[in-house]
This record gives structure tokens, C-alpha cells and sequence, in this order.
């Protein structure tokens, strides 16, 4: 970690990429249904101890979507952000591909752990899978990876570590922030994505030397017309 830079990438910057219409999902998938998420989340936190700690590191940072009872700053151990995931859909379309964040193997990840409340468990639980899995193609994303907090290691689930089953692109720094500044699609653009994440790391005091870097490396791309 280095010194915090500032966050150039703004809200001028995400309005002067194009929206873009596209598919939320790939119309391939089989996607997963009220009993094939239960099941899930049944095995997943099968022998777990409560409340079921999620770690955090995207998007469940700046719009968790579930009831938090308690959440608490962590390190993913021998784990880092990585744009990997290929996206034709939702954030972006096959002529304007996007990105999103996966955890890739080594370094660390500063994020969150975010505890459900065992008061709303279950709809939690379906509402977190639902969104991060979707379909059966992809219910293999899950996995419990260790965490090191004030409390000291503990084990928290994730999502898309080491992604499995998924398409990725695995693109040099360059080619990630040029398809950044250009991908939109039926859920918002790609440099939309990016900002809300730096701006959520930021309000915690968390500094990712790879995400300020892309968001400025984004930032001018954008103003020179990507």
C-alpha cells in the first residue's frame, strides 16, 4: 500500500459513457430459483457458526442488499482485486464488453466482513446468492476463504475467488481500464461500477494501489474520448 491518491475518475466522467441496451443475464443460463437457493445456502453454511460473516470487497461494500447486523474492516489473506470477469451482459454487451471484480490468488484485499443478521437469516441468504450467483451455471462461486480482523483469522463466504465455471479475460492494466471507460449495458456502465467502489473503499479508509490506479488511468480515458 502507498499513499492514498486522489480520486480522479467522477460523476462527469460516468455521464459521458453512452448508455447502452443488453441483456441483465445470459439467456443460456438456468437460472436458480427460490428451493435451489435454500439448498444452497444450506450447504454453504452447513456446521458454520452465526451470524454467517460475508467478506466484502466490490460492490457488497457500497450496496450490501441484505440485513447487517455488525460489520468490521478485514484482510483477505493471499487474495487481491482483480477485474477477470467477462461480461456481455448487465454491465456491458458483446460490442461494448465489460469488467467485473473477482479475487485472484496472492497479495491482499482490504474490504469488509459484513455479518447477516440472524434475525432475517434466511431471506438474507437467498437475496446475497441471488445476486452474486444467479444461475446454476454459476452457483460453484461461492467458497469460504480466511480473513484476518481485530478478532484475528477468522473465515468468511466470498464470492468469484479464483472464479471457476465463469468467462474471464485476464487483460494486462491497459486493456482493463480501456474496456472500462467504454462498457455499458442493461445494469450501467463499467466506469459506474469502478467509481462506486473507490468511493466506497475510500469512506473506509481502505486504499487499493490497482483501483486508484485504474480509476485514473479510467478517468483519462474517458476524457480523451476513450
Amino acid at each position: 500500500m502507498t499513499h492514498p491518491q486522489p480520486i480522479l475518475l467522477s460523476d462527469d466522467h460516468v455521464a459521458r459513457v453512452a448508455p447502452a441496451e443488453g441483456l441483465l443475464y445470459d439467456p443460456a443460463w438456468r437460472m436458480l430459483e427460490d428451493d435451489d437457493l435454500d439448498a444452497l445456502a444450506a450447504r454453504l453454511t452447513r456446521g458454520r457458526a452465526r451470524p454467517v460473516p460475508i467478506f466484502a470487497y466490490g460492490s457488497l461494500i457500497w450496496n450490501p442488499g441484505f440485513a447487517v447486523s455488525d460489520s468490521r474492516r478485514a484482510t483477505a489473506l493471499d487474495w487481491h482485486r482483480d477485474f477477470v470477469l467477462s461480461l456481455d451482459h448487465f454491465r456491458g454487451t458483446p460490442e461494448r464488453p465489460g469488467l467485473m471484480l473477482a479475487l485472484s490468488p496472492g497479495g491482499r484485499c482490504d474490504g469488509l466482513v459484513l455479518d447477516i443478521d440472524p434475525a432475517h437469516e434466511a431471506e438474507s441468504l437467498r437475496a446475497i446468492l441471488r445476486r452474486e450467483l444467479v444461475a446454476h451455471e454459476l452457483s460453484a462461486n461461492a467458497c469460504w476463504i480466511e480473513v484476518r480482523t481485530a478478532r484475528g483469522i477468522e473465515e468468511a463466504l466470498t464470492f468469484y475467488a479464483d472464479p471457476v465455471d465463469a468467462p474471464l479475460a485476464r487483460l494486462s492494466l491497459e486493456d482493463q481500464a480501456a474496456r472500462l471507460a467504454t462498457a455499458a449495458g442493461a445494469a450501467g456502465s463499467g466506469a459506474e461500477y469502478l467509481l462506486r467502489t473507490v468511493r466506497g473503499l475510500a469512506g473506509l479508509g481502505i486504499h487499493d494501489d490497482y483501483i486508484w490506479t485504474l480509476q485514473r488511468m479510467v478517468a483519462e480515458r474517458i476524457e480523451a474520448g476513450a
